[in-house]
């Protein structure tokens, strides 16, 4: 029996990407869908990468709606300067891919999740990028252009998930980045995980979640438990420990079948960040085990 998952009223936030583009959430997610896909490509056969919420994957970061919230400035704003240690090495996939984007796109661009995916891909691999938003989908397919390996579809994304598992590859990361518009969002979210990892649980997942109350994070995780998912890492940073519950104080990633290593990487590569990203006296951050083999 799965076990309730109620929402403490702070769940529901209508996150639209343009404006918190290259924010400190984005800095932690990208950074380590990087790291992942990374570690894909160390086998030779051919994988696949399904995001399901895409949105219009490629930002301006000095475009008016990045420029009204200014958040860039307190995410990738701050990472001018190398992370200590072996930390920075963790982070040169996500920054190659920064990169490529403003080597094409200008300096102020800011790479979504598809144009990351898209810079990891080799030539055998493939990717889906969808996005319900009809005004959206134009930009996605402008910002990935004719590249012959990857696809946006209008779709609804929890449909796309259904629909697109297991792929042909039988190998690949599923990206669920849903907006959180919806009070009940960490419950639908969990659910469409249980009924994604049934169908196919050798996949990938990687399931990106605001924080504002900490209490909404800890029942998501207990509830992917008690559904019976296996392999399951969560990964954190709280920039704001002693925040209010009513603003977006960290971030997190539960990853379904974490590729080897994660773990000890997450655990050098959160804590800089988290260090770095901080916006009060108490930073945290957090990868451990939600559920094991």
């Amino acid at each position: 029996m799965s076990a309730q998952l109620q929402p403490s009223g702070h769940a529901a936030m209508n996150y639209r990407h343009a404006y918190h583009a290259g924010n400190f959430a984005d800095v932690m997610k990208h950074a380590l869908l990087a790291l992942v896909l990374g570690h894909l490509k160390q086998k030779p056969t051919p994988f696949r990468v399904i995001d399901t919420h895409a949105g219009i994957g490629l930002y301006d970061l000095e475009g008016e709606k990045a420029q009204k919230t200014g958040e860039w400035r307190d995410g990738i704003g701050r990472l001018g300067s190398p992370l200590p240690g072996d930390a920075e090495a963790l982070l040169a996939p996500y920054r190659a891919a920064i990169e490529s984007a403003r080597a094409t796109h200008g300096e102020a661009a800011y790479p979504g999740s598809p144009l990351i995916a898209l810079h990891a891909l080799r030539r055998e691999d493939r990717a889906i990028f969808v996005e319900k938003h009809p005004r959206d989908l134009p930009r996605l397919k402008e910002a990935i252009g004719r590249d012959r390996r990857a696809k946006a579809l209008e779709l609804d994304g929890w449909t796309a998930l259904n629909a697109m598992i297991p792929p042909p590859e039988r190998r690949g990361l599923v990206l669920i980045d849903p907006p959180f518009e919806r009070p009940d969002e960490f419950a639908h979210l969990a659910g469409a995980l249980a009924r994604a990892w049934a169908k196919w649980p050798t996949g990938i997942y990687a399931l990106w979640y605001p924080i504002k109350d900490p209490r909404d994070a800890d029942a998501f995780a207990r509830r992917i438990a008690a559904d019976g998912v296996r392999k399951v890492l969560r990964l954190e940073v709280n920039i704001d420990a002693d925040g209010a519950p009513d603003r977006l104080n960290g971030t997190g990633l539960i990853v379904v079948n974490p590729p080897w290593r994660l773990a000890e990487e997450a655990a050098i590569l959160l804590p800089a960040l988290a260090q770095r990203l901080a916006r009060g006296p108490r930073a945290a951050w957090r990868a451990d085990w939600v559920a094991g083999d």
